[in-house]
Order: C-alpha cells, then structure tokens, then sequence
C-alpha cells in the first residue's frame, strides 16, 4: 500500500518580506539615532506613495481594455462582459496577492534606502575616491577610463546618447517591476523579480557604508569639463547642489542628497533585470534587448564620471548574488551551470525537501515500496 506524502511549501515571498522589514527598521533606527525624519523621496510623478498606484493603475488599464476591445471588436456592446472575463482569467487571487506584495515591499525598500544613502554624509567618516581612482589607472595602464571613453567615441553626439541610456534607469526600475508583477507568465517569476531587485537595493546601501565615495564626476569633475551639456550634467548640478544643502544645513533644507557611489546600482538593477529577463523571457530579441541596454548602462556610468570601475564590477557582483538568491527563495533551479532555469512551482507556494529528498522523489519511492 503507498505510502501518503505531504508536499511541505514555503512561502516565495519570504526573503522579499524580510528584505523589506530589515530595511525599514534599519532606516528608522538611523533616523532616530540621527535626530532626522524619514522621507518619502519625490519622482516626476509625484511621491512613492502615489507613484507606484498610478503605474499599477495604468498597467491594470493596459491590460484589460485593449484585449477587451479586440474581443468585442465585432460587438461593442459586449465589452463590459470580455473585460470583466479577462479580470476573471489573470487578475487571480495569486495575481493580486503578488502585486500587493511586491509593491508594498519595493516601496518600504527604495524609501529605506533613499533615506539610508541621504544619512550617509551625516555620519561622516573618510571618502576613498583616490583609493578606487587609483584602481582604474592601475587597470587601464595608467590611463584614464573617462578621457578614453571621451576619445573613443566622441564628446558630443556619444554624450547625447549615453545621457538618454543613463537616464532612462530612472523609469525602468519600477516598470520593469511593474511589468514582472502584472505580466510575468509564472507567479513565482514575478516574486523572483522583486526579490531579486529589493536585495540589489539593500546590498547597494551596505556597500555605500562600507566604501564611500562620491564618484569621480564630483571628484575628479575636471576630468569631464569638455563634455557637451546634457540632461545628465543639469542632473549632477542638480544632486551636487542637494548633497551640499543637507551637508551644511540639514535643518534647512526638506532635500535628499543621492551622492554615494561605491558598488553601482545602476549596473546592479540593469544587469538584474537582465538576467531575469534572460532566464524567464521567451522572445529572443526581448533578451538581447535588454543585454544591449546591460552594457550601454555600464559605459554611461563610465563615460559621465557617476562610477569606477571597481563600483561597475561590484554592482554587477551584487546583481549575480540577488538573482541567484532570490532565485533559490522563489523555487527556481537553475541548469547548465547556471546558464538556464525552470521553475520548481507556479504559485507562492514553494516545494521543500523533506529528510534530503526532493517531494517528487520522495513520492516515487514510497509508491514503489
């Protein structure tokens, strides 16, 4: 007679959760400790708070209206009744649960870590520009990564271009989330993503106290003086000016500096939105699409002086290390040496071994005896 096996699960969402509590209770800590508020940092779209609705909003609209039309194409009337069947087909209890949670724990986590990177100038302590400046020439021969950057591929058009890639992390870090949460066709794709990208905030914000710096754009800033102007240069001017009012008077100012430069998070949330992307994407050009960006952001990071070489190569350490993590507290197994993936579940619901054996086999076995 077989025996009966109880498949134990895990939540998937329980490294994104613990993720998110550590950081808000680091912040608040710091905030106490320090005698400064927490803040909600604002974006073109207004606060955090509002921010993140607004794009779950549209994305909701995005995806029921137009399948909506094309279904009742043929019969307007019956619109009504194809949406409220597309809500009923993907917005699932599953669906809804991982966007709310991977919202609410994306929110706590970029908010911890803009107050955290806004606290770092408050505590003090030795910046190590030259240490990491030294590094690069030492790299590249005693050359300057930047002034072979500007060389290579021009001061003008080249800036143009790279100040629109560079910028465009701005946007991208919370839709790409927005479109993994809403759109990802395995649940536990969309909660390997927000893990994924809430670790890279948080070992990010740990790197910054470790090694501080603040890049050699406001270090080495000669270095870039005959680079066109663009809308990275009014950015810079705009972060300096902001670094310096909380510096010198931080009881006058409602600013929150972002200068901290150690591991770069622009490379660690682009190349962790590419691995994902690589490991989950069907669509090919989807994929290389999003190597190109990979490797476009790193040169712009170069290029404008926001990094060194030692913060790109970090930042993209600490994205290997999230996927991988977030990966593993999802029920994702990866093959090939890593070079591919499959997922272990379709829900929140993680499979555990039991006594070293996988579930499956656990089962098989006990049927055979």
């Amino acid at each position: 007679m077989p025996l009966e096996w109880r498949v134990v699960k895990r939540r998937a969402y329980g490294l994104l959760v613990g993720v998110a509590l550590m950081m808000g209770v680091v912040a608040v800590v710091a905030s106490v400790s320090l005698g400064e508020g927490l803040r909600d940092p604002d974006g073109s779209l207004g606060p955090g708070w509002l921010r993140m609705p607004l794009l779950l909003s549209g994305a909701f609209i995005v995806d029921v209206v137009p399948r909506g039309l094309w279904r009742a194409r043929r019969r307007p009337s019956s619109f009504w009744s194809h949406a409220k069947s597309i809500i009923d087909e993907h917005w699932t209890r599953d669906r809804i649960a991982l966007v709310v949670i991977g919202i609410v724990c994306f929110y706590i986590t970029y908010v911890s870590y803009r107050n955290l990177k806004n606290f770092l100038p408050l505590i003090g302590g030795q910046l190590h520009d030259p240490l990491l400046h030294s590094i690069d020439k030492a790299i590249m021969f005693g050359h300057e990564p930047a002034i072979v950057l500007h060389q290579l591929l021009g001061e003008n058009v080249a800036a143009q271009v790279l100040a629109t890639v560079y910028l465009l992390f701005l946007p991208i870090s919370p839709l790409s989330l927005v479109v993994f949460l809403v759109w990802s066709r395995n649940i536990s794709y969309g909660y390997w993503y927000a893990t994924a990208q809430c670790l890279a905030w948080a070992l990010g914000t740990v790197s910054y106290y470790l090694l501080p710096t603040v890049g050699p754009n406001f270090w080495y800033f000669w270095l870039y003086s005959d680079l066109q102007d663009t809308s990275v240069t009014s950015f810079q001017r705009s972060l300096a000016a902001s670094r310096l009012a909380v510096v010198y008077g931080p009881l006058n100012t409602d600013a929150i500096q972002s200068v901290a430069e150690f591991a770069s998070l622009h490379v660690g949330i682009v190349l962790t939105l590419a691995l994902v992307t690589h490991y989950t994407v069907r669509h090919a050009w989807i994929r290389w699409a999003m190597w190109v960006y990979f490797g476009l952001t790193v040169v712009s990071t170069l290029y404008f002086g926001w990094h060194y070489m030692a913060d790109d190569i970090a930042g993209a350490a600490i994205a290997i290390v999230s996927v991988w993590l977030g990966g593993i507290a999802t029920g994702q197994k990866f093959d090939k040496h890593g070079r591919s993936s499959h997922p272990t579940t379709s829900t929140a619901g993680v499979p555990v071994e039991q006594d070293g054996e996988p579930p499956a086999l656990a089962r098989q076995v006990a049927t055979a005896d």
